[in-house]
């Protein structure tokens, strides 16, 4: 089974989701108001594409997928629940380069990117320890 990234980013509906290049002979896509909508309209595009092949007699591919979000869309996703000060503190990235990140003026480099991810990532974890009495 084929492993294929599906990367989820903003457009002017709301969200588009989308394959990676693959050499397969299909491809998906999904669009919603919502990361949420989008994602289920995707599930749902690739199971219609799944019932079309296999009625017209032709061999379908399973696939593996995973969403991946560019810098862009995950801010704009998340700005409701983290203020850029506090995204900041969480990734060591400027608000000043989180804001130009945030509203397409610039690209954050693969370095950049892996710092905003792997702070979010520990923040993530350090979350899911915490315990209330």
């Amino acid at each position: 089974m084929k492993h294929v990234k599906v990367f989820i980013e903003k457009s002017s509906y709301g969200y588009s989701a989308y394959m990676d290049d693959t050499p397969l002979s299909y491809s998906v896509f999904g669009e919603g108001k919502t990361v949420e909508e989008t994602i289920d309209d995707f599930n749902k595009s690739y199971a219609g594409m799944r019932e079309y092949y296999e009625r017209n007699g032709k061999a379908f591919e399973e696939i593996e997928h995973e969403f991946f979000y560019d810098t862009a869309s995950f801010l704009q996703e998340y700005c409701k629940a983290f203020s850029l000060a506090g995204l900041e503190r969480i990734t060591g990235v400027s608000q000043t380069q989180l804001g130009h990140y945030l509203h397409g003026r610039r690209k954050p480099s693969q370095k950049t990117i892996d710092k905003i991810q792997t702070g979010v990532q520990q923040f993530a974890h350090n979350l899911t320890a915490v315990r209330f009495a």
